[in-house]
């Protein structure tokens, strides 16, 4: 097994869409007389920070420096969310917005089993936005990586402007992208789209060949670095230049899929930032997220974890 690199003077700035996941734990026992529905009887409540605050969160938790730059609403999920930052040793600069809802994923699961969720979500004010790409550059010097998170809730409306300014800085840029437009992640060091996320931009493929051959053409296109594809069972692949490299991935028992990737593009950061390789890198965190869906919800994974494995 390679051995880890030392993450303790590692600084990460991670740019994105936060948001509070709430669990809501309880017992089924009988269906609603109102409608043909289970009836949960709420027994225990966690909340947990999702999106890019979890990509803080396993940051920290591999044993590097977090600083989160994110909006947030002026209300009781955005202090909550502030406090279980404050609490997992993240320095987080949170914009409060007056018109936001902060986004909140509400999950409620009878029997550790998923019945419902429902979303509570708007956008961020634009002068905001404007205030967070200033406090992003005063913070550059003092980061040796930059994620962005993308989750598709207005909150990276100048990633652009980001990606320039990060790679201008020397640093690397790592992005977890979403939608159909990848145009504005053009420049970044490497994306780190899923399966699903990979066939909205460039169509379905029918062998490893083919999928290879529009997964470089979009990295050329978009001038990456490197393009990280994670496949779910099938590992994850590492299109680069030189050509590829394929990790399998690791047979554990899959438990919960949300918030793998967050785990991914942190270890890919930390690995890259305390002086792994490209390669070497996914190849820790493939073993992270094999680590991490064997979890219930967003969490992390743990050095200490990494290297039992």
């Amino acid at each position: 097994m390679m051995q880890l690199p030392d993450t303790s003077n590692t600084r990460i700035l991670v740019v994105g869409d936060v948001m509070l996941d709430r669990y809501w734990f309880g017992d089924v026992s009988r269906i609603s007389p109102e409608a043909p529905v289970p009836v949960v009887k709420v027994e225990r409540v966690e909340e947990r920070p999702g999106g890019a605050a979890n990509v803080a969160r396993n940051v920290a938790a591999l044993g590097a420096r977090a600083a989160l730059l994110s909006v947030v609403g002026a209300d009781e999920a955005g202090q909550t969310l502030a406090r279980l930052l404050a609490n997992s040793g993240i320095d987080a600069s949170l914009h409060e917005d007056a018109q936001l809802s902060t986004t909140v994923k509400l999950r409620v699961l009878g029997r550790q089993q998923q019945l419902l969720r429902i979303d509570f979500e708007n956008w961020p004010a634009h002068e905001v936005l404007r205030a967070k790409l200033a406090e992003f550059e005063r913070r550059l010097p003092n980061c040796d990586a930059i994620i962005l998170s993308d989750y598709g809730k207005g909150g990276l409306a100048h990633i652009a402007d980001m990606i320039r300014l990060g790679r201008a800085a020397g640093k690397p840029v790592l992005v977890d992208p979403k939608g159909e437009d990848y145009t504005r992640y053009a420049g970044a060091t490497v994306i780190t789209p899923n399966r699903s996320e990979l066939l909205q931009v460039v169509g379905r493929w029918n062998s490893d060949v083919e999928l290879a051959e529009r997964a470089q053409g979009l990295r050329r296109e978009l001038n990456l670095y490197a393009l990280l594809v994670t496949r779910s069972e099938d590992g994850m692949t590492l299109y680069r230049d030189s050509g590829e490299a394929h990790e399998p991935a690791l047979a554990r028992e899959v438990y919960d899929v949300s918030g793998a990737g967050d785990t991914v593009i942190a270890t890919l950061a930390v690995m890259l930032a305390s002086g792994l390789d490209m390669e070497d890198a996914m190849r820790v965190a493939n073993r992270a997220a094999g680590i991490v869906v064997g979890k219930l919800g967003t969490a992390t994974c743990t050095l200490e974890e990494l290297k039992e494995i």
